[in-house]
């Protein structure tokens, strides 16, 4: 519900900002990336207060303000108004969901985080693919905006109500805690993994915000980015299931490099826009990918970091990923606006190539050398 209700609006605000507002590409960018922003900066102190205090209270209280924001949406009459509104739902998105990881790894026994982990992954990634289909299709049935708006309103005030419902083990209060340190913002030890996901992270970020109008633009399909999300939404569901006995048996690495280097033959499928078949066909091969690659980094974050440091863990690698979706955002806009979005594409597939070149090369060893038992 929580990322469903973000998501849904994704790749339909910059056709909003252009019919409502009427602003640029460049302009687009700018403000679609401003909740990019506030999230980056509140999610290294939700970390440490997860960690702090207790994390259902802080879960429900997040979840709320997070609902609530979806109002101003609906009220902004002015670019800037909307530009502040979005900027301003970056914060508690941003707590939301590090509170929200951090409370289903504590909820899972053991003996099966890895493979937990792996499944509320793809809670998240699927949310992620198929809110987006969802949102264009009700958009083409009614064109209607607002309509949108409060759907999304209603659907995360079912997630608030949901986050209510959450039992929780007793934790054991940490006594003699250390003072604040950056570590408690976050996770030092996993510096070149975040590195890796900010570079995925760009990725995913041009590819969702941009797929509708480069679809459009580029490739003639004014019908098909549904269809695009729905196969990408497969892609995700079919790499946990079979990938699932793979992060059982903890093979982390191998599941990851799986999945870095079939996103990079989708990314590059898809900048190459040779006809309608190649175009869903890099779909599936995205969702396939990201759906091995994520939740592998995910439980990477996880055993690198110690047990009283899993919101810690948690809030860097959707920092890491936010910082790139951001940088995507604003860099996809700039490019299509100054040069066109097949380069924009084309730079997103060299990025995805560069990032599996460096997981491949380096940070699956780097992540080897630093878990902890």
């Amino acid at each position: 519900m929580l990322f469903f209700a973000f998501y849904l609006l994704t790749p339909l605000l910059p056709i909003y900002l252009d019919a409502q507002f009427r602003a640029d590409k460049d302009m687009i960018g700018l403000v679609l990336s401003g909740y990019v922003v506030a999230t980056f900066l509140v999610r290294p102190f939700s970390g440490f207060i997860v960690d702090s205090f207790d994390r259902k209270k802080v879960l429900m209280l997040c979840f709320f303000f997070f609902f609530l924001c979806f109002c101003g949406y609906i009220g902004a009459g002015t670019l800037l108004m909307f530009a502040i509104v979005r900027t301003l739902h970056g914060l508690p998105f941003g707590a939301t969901t590090v509170a929200n990881s951090t409370v289903a790894i504590d909820v899972l026994p053991s003996s099966r985080r890895n493979e937990g982990i792996g499944f509320y992954g793809l809670s998240n990634n699927l949310a992620m693919a198929i809110a987006p289909s969802a949102g264009i299709y009700i958009y083409n049935a009614t064109d209607n905006f607002p309509l949108l708006f409060w759907i999304s309103l209603i659907i995360a005030f079912i997630g608030f109500i949901t986050s209510t419902t959450v039992r929780l083990p007793n934790r054991q209060k940490v006594m003699n805690k250390p003072k604040p340190d950056l570590d408690h913002f976050f996770l030092t030890r996993a510096w070149l993994m975040a590195v890796n996901i900010v570079i995925f992270g760009l990725c995913w970020g041009v590819m969702s915000n941009y797929v509708a109008i480069y679809g459009k633009q580029e490739l003639g399909i004014t019908d098909g980015t549904g269809i695009f999300f729905a196969i990408l939404s497969c892609g995700l569901v079919l790499s946990r299931l079979t990938g699932r006995k793979a992060l059982r048996k903890d093979k982390l690495t191998l599941n990851c490099a799986q999945g870095v280097i079939l996103s990079s033959i989708g990314f590059t499928l898809f900048a190459l826009a040779l006809n309608q078949w190649t175009y869903f066909l890099s779909a599936l091969l995205i969702g396939l990918g990201n759906g091995r690659m994520y939740p592998a980094f995910l439980n990477m974050f996880i055993k690198v970091a110690r047990n009283d440091q899993r919101g810690t863990a948690n809030s860097s690698i959707l920092i890491s990923w936010d910082l790139g979706m951001g940088i995507g955002i604003l860099l996809g806009g700039l490019i299509a606006e100054y040069i066109s979005f097949s380069a924009a594409f084309w730079v997103t597939a060299g990025m995805q190539i560069a990032g599996t070149l460096l997981y491949l090369l380096f940070t699956r060893y780097f992540y080897l050398k630093r878990k902890l038992a």
